[in-house]
């Protein structure tokens, strides 16, 4: 049975692996890493299917509004993500990931699809619905410890005062 340390290791190195590779797929479409976690967050609003804009973009990456621009012009201009004005409410903007980015990722993804399905198929369904609940409680556990650090100031400078 694993214990604590090791499920913290576990998951620290699927998390390194899981960003390796995301960053070959980041290289082969020359995008920045902002520029990806953008384009996931957007992903995920469209399979929760809720409309993203460029201010709950920014607040979910913590950018800028002028940062948040900077990624999507570049995200448009490589044909990932569209802006689209809303269908009732014509001053709101959504954005959406292209077709042609969908196909994109699905291409590079699929491998590691199929590999996660087999590596999965020795675990039973119970085992599964166990794994997803550990899964999502450790993602709510990172967001909240996440959101309390970014709400605490950094520390001191330790240069002496310019005055």
């Amino acid at each position: 049975m694993a214990d604590h340390s090791a499920l913290v290791r576990l998951l620290r190195q699927l998390t390194v692996e899981t960003d390796r590779f995301v960053e070959i797929f980041g290289e082969k479409q020359r995008m920045h890493r902002t520029d990806l976690n953008a384009l996931a967050v957007i992903m995920d609003a469209r399979w929760a299917d809720e409309p993203m804009s460029p201010t709950r973009l920014a607040e979910a990456l913590h950018l800028s509004a002028s940062a948040t621009t900077s990624v999507l012009d570049r995200l448009e201009a490589s044909g990932h993500v569209e802006r689209a004005r809303h269908p009732h409410d014509r001053r709101k903007v959504e954005l959406r990931v292209s077709a042609k980015a969908l196909e994109w990722g699905r291409d590079f993804f699929e491998p590691l699809d199929a590999a996660f399905t087999r590596a999965w198929q020795r675990f039973g369904d119970d085992d599964k619905e166990v794994i997803a609940r550990f899964l999502a409680a450790s993602i709510d556990a990172t967001v909240a410890v996440r959101a309390d650090l970014a709400a605490k100031p950094g520390p001191k400078s330790s240069s002496p005062d310019p005055q």
